[in-house]
C-alpha cells in the first residue's frame, strides 16, 4: 500500500521478478487489485499491488476513483501483512507532504487490529545527499513505532531481496497457494489491456489518460499461422480525447499499437495482430454500471 506515485507496482515486478503490473510516471495508474507470486525454497509470498491511497478531497476521479479506493482498503482487509511503500525522495525535497499522505494511512496500519507493517523507504537512489535521511527515519518511526523501515530503491533493485527475505519472517506458515512457476493470477486479456492502457499514458499528457481505459473484445488463436489476433477498444470521455489519442493522420494510435504488441509478443511468447479502435463513452469514469463490466477497481483474476 502507499500514496499514488509511490512506486509500489515498479516494487511489486522487482519482488516477483517480473513485469506483472504497468508501470508509469504518472501517479493512479493502477487501478485494480494485481496479484504477484514470489516463490522460492523458503517461502511463497502473494503480493498485492493497490491502487493509490489518498485522501478522498480533491483526488478522487469520479465514481472510478472511489473504486480504486475501495479496492486498496480491500486489499489491507485481506492482509497478512503491509509492505507501505513510500517516495523517499519526495518527502526529502517536501517534508510537508509526508503528513498529507499518512493522514488516510495511519488510523488504519497502527491500531489495536493493524497487521503487521514493514516501510518500504522508496526511491533512494535519488538521494544526493543520505546524510538528510536520518530526520525522516526518525519522524517514520514516531509514526509507526512498530514497524520496520528499510530504505529500497525499487527501479535499480537495491534492497529488494533483502526486504522479500524480511516480509517473509513476517508471514504465518501455510501451504502453497500456487504453482511455484506462476507469477500472477491476471488472465492474458488483462495484462494485454493494461499493456495497451500503459502506452497510452506514456504517450498522453494532462489529464487525458484517468479518462482512458481498454477492452479486449476480440482474442483468437491462429495455431497455422502461429499468431493470436487481437481486437481491444480505447475507450475515451470525450471527442476531443478521441482526436488526442488517434492523433494526426492516425500517428498516436499506430505508435501505442506498435509498442504495445511488441511487449504483448514478448508477454505470450507468439506473434501478434493488434487492431486498436477508440470510442467516445461520455463521462464513464462515472458510469458504474460500464465500470462493473470493465472489472475496475476489482481483483485482476
Amino acid at each position: 500500500m502507499g500514496p499514488p506515485n509511490a512506486g509500489k507496482s515498479t516494487l511489486l515486478n522487482a519482488l516477483v521478478g517480473q513485469k506483472v503490473a504497468i508501470v508509469t510516471a504518472k501517479p493512479q495508474t493502477t487501478r485494480n487489485r494485481i496479484l504477484g507470486i514470489a516463490t522460492d525454497a523458503r517461502a511463497q509470498i502473494i503480493f498485492m499491488d493497490t491502487p493509490g491511497v489518498h485522501s478522498l478531497r480533491g483526488q478522487t476521479r469520479g465514481h472510478l476513483g472511489k473504486l480504486m479506493l475501495q479496492a486498496a482498503w480491500q486489499g489491507l482487509n485481506a492482509a497478512d501483512a503491509v509492505a507501505l511503500v513510500l517516495d523517499g525522495d519526495l518527502y526529502l525535497r517536501k517534508p510537508e507532504f509526508l503528513e498529507r499522505d499518512l493522514a488516510p494511512l495511519l488510523p488504519a496500519l497502527r491500531g489495536d487490529q493493524a497487521v503487521p507493517v514493514i516501510i518500504a523507504l522508496n526511491k533512494i537512489d535519488l538521494f544526493h545527499d543520505k546524510s538528510r535521511m536520518l530526520p525522516l527515519l526518525e519522524n517514520l518511526q514516531a509514526c509507526f513505532p512498530q514497524a520496520e523501515i528499510f530504505p529500497v530503491s525499487a527501479l535499480r533493485r537495491d534492497g529488494v531481496d533483502s526486504l522479500l527475505t524480511l516480509i517473509g519472517t513476517r508471514l504465518p506458515e501455510a501451504a502453497a497457494q500456487f504453482p511455484e512457476d506462476q507469477l500472477t493470477t491476471a488472465p492474458m486479456r488483462f495484462m494485454t489491456a493494461e499493456i495497451i492502457r500503459e502506452k497510452l499514458f506514456e504517450r498522453l499528457r494532462q489529464e487525458v489518460p484517468y479518462a482512458v481505459a481498454v477492452a479486449v473484445e476480440e482474442w483468437q488463436e491462429d495455431p497455422e499461422r502461429g499468431q493470436v489476433v487481437i481486437h481491444a477498444v480505447i475507450y475515451v470521455a470525450r471527442p476531443s480525447h478521441k482526436a488526442m489519442v488517434i492523433g494526426r493522420a492516425g500517428e498516436g494510435i499506430k505508435a501505442v499499437g506498435t509498442a504495445a504488441r511488441k511487449e504483448i509478443q514478448d508477454l505470450l511468447q507468439a506473434k501478434v495482430h493488434l487492431e486498436l479502435w477508440v470510442k467516445v463513452r461520455e463521462d464513464w469514469i462515472d458510469d458504474a454500471r460500464f465500470l462493473t463490466e470493465l472489472g475496475l477497481g476489482a481483483e485482476a483474476v
